[in-house]
């Protein structure tokens, strides 16, 4: 049993390499909604999610079974709700750009999986 033909070892909802990198997309694109000084690397986040895809399919799920997971909406909830709960827990609060815009700095500076997605200007 190899590749694609390979059955999925988990759901897509317990694959953290799957669902770590979608975290840090989802919390990228709230810093870069927010923050006026800083941007996505929108080419290199292509990219990335490429990958993440080609990830998917080698590791035996479907294509049909990823596109019904990321358009599912309790998975989405609870995806923002644990984005929404890191971006408080490090300073980033609804109406004030700046906690997002120091987060952003901070995760472009430790070359985080979520700093590589961004850009400050």
């Amino acid at each position: 049993m190899g590749g694609a033909a390979a059955a999925a070892a988990v759901p897509l909802n317990e694959n953290a390499h799957i669902n770590d990198r979608l975290f840090a997309a989802r919390v990228a694109d709230r810093i870069r909604k927010t923050c006026p000084s800083i941007s996505a690397r929108l080419f290199y986040a292509y990219g990335e999610m490429k990958k993440l895809e080609r990830y998917a399919l080698d590791q035996g799920y479907k294509r049909d079974e990823i596109k019904a997971y990321i358009k599912n909406r309790e998975e989405k909830q609870r995806l923002y709700a644990k984005a929404e709960a890191y971006l408080a827990a490090h300073g980033a609060r609804p109406g004030a750009a700046e906690g997002f815009c120091a987060l952003g700095r901070d995760e472009i500076a430790k070359k985080s999986l979520i700093g590589s997605l961004l850009r400050a200007h």
